[in-house]
């Protein structure tokens, strides 16, 4: 029998976590790709800056302004255009990754591509979102530097010796503190990184990703500032039936948010019928953005003026009705075209307009319910109201409504898995033939031992058996079980047979004193004790190709029991049965007259 090559599978230390000194290691590189990704945050806003104010008003200038003042004309349906088609080609010649709004395609690197990402998404991808962005094109900067920083952070853990999982906590760390250092929430993206990104809690990831979060908040005076991006002063707290009405007034955005995705991706597929190359469609999609601008040119770029004007009262109601029509014309069409631009600040600005309308007939400031929806579309399109509640908090620094927030972003979040399959950022995965599952649980493996699912009945083969009779035993068509453990007189283990090494020992014409403990044999067999947990017995099953793993005790060596593949399908059965039945266990007392008679 072949040696084990498990000597490196150590049993699972039995705590709450499976942290190591590793972690540490990657919190210290998380300082760096923090750096980097707070950095590439400052780069990519002045690159948006410049080409916002180049492109519109001739200056050369880096900060982030508004278009309201943009001259009407030709230029404002020519200029979307135009970047629309340097986008597509940038993406035709360069890397079809920077198409999109960044998120998905980061979800992707990480669940399909091992967390590597190109050097060339680091370049093309907060250029591209620059031209796109600064030439009217009406998308946030949070998902560009989301793959702009994790593209950073994932470049920087590529130049070490680490594992898959730890550059996607590289990666995300670096997504992390590109989204802090452009908005100013710590908290609310190491909740997005939780929500979307990813795909688990363990302190490897979450202890360098917040590391990174803190360096970025914490350079981030140096770079755009210290105050709130949306400052504002404390709204009244809702008496406690105000609840009753964000619940209700979460629905209603929640269901903006699923025809918002339904509608993103119906005009995807009107693209996709088209009968030319995909890389004039950015340029298509361009010339609507332009027509748009000329009924509302508020509604073209970034729209971070329209967000704080929501929060404080500044608009009259025909220029909100205007933006929100317009703003989600341009939007769907302009995103599904495939340009580059992110969904975060157009979310919030038609959630906001929206909130800001119905406020007109709630009770309290029509500001205070654009904040709410603001929250509750982040929460319901992006399936992540936790963070969508905070985010809300840290963007305006008001904390007292934080459970009205919670309240509807929870209420949006419920309508939107309630309706869609799929959220905004997934749906797309799957288009590409990728399921996605967002759900989080613990491993059924790792809460049962061994001991308690093991076969304790088991088969065995002696090892002084002859070595013929073993291989007549195992070649018979009678033979009832594909492998049996082979056991000394004591009942300790000796090793385990199976039929392809009775096949193997035919062919090499045994000798004719040989015995079975001869052949079998293996002082490192890979087995398990009753108190290890059902996922390490999975790692030897895996590791050592085997269809069962003995149970022995520790101390003697005495087989006591085996696992099989059956044995842990009916573990995963029992998971299974825990989620869908149902039983009552306190009935309703039925106190009838016809009970108390004698």
């Amino acid at each position: 029998m072949a040696g084990s090559e498990t000597g490196a599978l150590a049993p699972r230390r039995l705590a709450d976590f499976t942290a190591d000194p590793r972690t540490l290691i990657l919190a210290g590189m998380a300082v760096a790709v923090g750096l980097l990704g707070t950095l590439g945050a400052w780069i990519l806003v002045r690159l948006i800056g410049y080409a916002t104010n180049l492109i519109w008003f001739g200056r050369i200038d880096g900060h982030l302004g508004t278009l309201a003042h943009a001259p009407r004309g030709w230029w404002m349906v020519a200029a979307p255009a135009l970047g629309g088609l340097v986008v597509g080609l940038m993406a035709r010649f360069g890397s079809k990754a920077i198409r999109g709004h960044g998120i998905p395609e980061a979800i992707e690197t990480i669940l399909i591509g091992q967390s590597r990402m190109s050097p060339k998404v680091a370049v093309l991808k907060p250029l591209s979102s620059a031209i796109a962005i600064g030439s009217g094109g009406p998308f946030g900067a949070e998902g560009p530097i989301i793959m702009t920083g994790g593209a950073l952070g994932s470049l920087f853990a590529q130049f070490f010796h680490l594992s898959a999982a730890e550059r996607k906590a590289l990666l995300v760390a670096g997504a992390v503190a590109g989204m802090t250092a452009i908005f100013g929430t710590p908290t609310a993206a190491v909740l997005l990184a939780v929500e979307l990104l990813l795909f688990e809690w363990k302190p490897r990831s979450f202890i360098p990703v917040s590391v990174a979060a803190l360096v970025a908040i914490s350079l981030r005076p140096l770079a755009f500032g210290r105050a709130p991006l949306f400052a504002m002063a404390g709204f009244p707290v809702l008496p406690w039936w105000g609840f009753a009405i964000c619940v209700l007034f979460g629905i209603l955005v929640g269901l903006q948010s699923g025809l918002l995705t339904v509608l993103l991706y119906r005009c995807e597929d009107l693209f996709e019928r088209l009968p030319v190359h995909w890389m004039w469609w950015p340029a298509l999609g361009g010339l609507i953005v332009g027509l748009g601008g000329l009924v509302q040119p508020r509604a073209l770029g970034v729209g971070y003026d329209i967000i704080e004007d929501l929060l404080h009262d500044r608009l009259t109601l025909a220029v909100v009705v205007s933006i929100l029509l317009v703003k989600s014309g341009i939007w769907l069409v302009s995103l599904s075209s495939g340009t580059s631009g992110g969904v975060v600040a157009p979310l919030l600005i038609l959630g906001g307009a929206l909130g800001w309308l119905l406020g007109l007939a709630l009770p309290g400031h029509p500001s205070f319910w654009a904040l709410m929806a603001m929250a509750a579309m982040l929460g319901g399109t992006m399936r992540a109201p936790l963070t969508g509640a905070v985010f809300a908090v840290e963007l305006t620094g008001d904390v007292q409504n934080l459970p009205a927030l919670l309240c509807a972003t929870v209420s949006a979040y419920a309508v939107t898995v309630l309706l869609l399959k799929r959220s905004i950022l997934t749906e797309k995965i799957a288009r590409r033939g990728r399921h996605i599952s967002q759900e989080y649980a613990v491993d059924p493996y790792e809460l049962v031992r061994a001991g308690e699912i093991m076969c304790r009945e088991v088969e065995t083969l002696p090892a002084d058996m002859p070595l013929d009779a073993a291989i007549e035993r195992f070649l018979s068509p009678d033979s009832p079980h594909p492998a049996y453990p082979v056991v000394a007189g004591d009942g300790r283990l000796v090793g385990v047979a199976t039929r392809r090494d009775a096949l193997r020992w035919q062919v090499e014409r045994p000798q004719p004193d040989e015995t079975l403990g001869d052949r079998a044999s293996d002082a490192s067999i890979a087995a398990a004790e009753p108190e290890h947990v059902v996922g390490y017995v999975v790692d030897l099953m895996i590791a050592e190709d085997k269809s069962l793993i003995p149970v022995v005790e520790p101390a003697t060596r005495r087989l006591v029991g085996i696992v099989t593949r059956k044995d842990l399908l009916a573990v995963r059965r029992a998971a299974g049965v825990m989620e869908t039945e149902r039983a009552r266990f306190y009935a309703r007392r039925r106190l009838t007259a016809a009970k108390r008679l004698p």
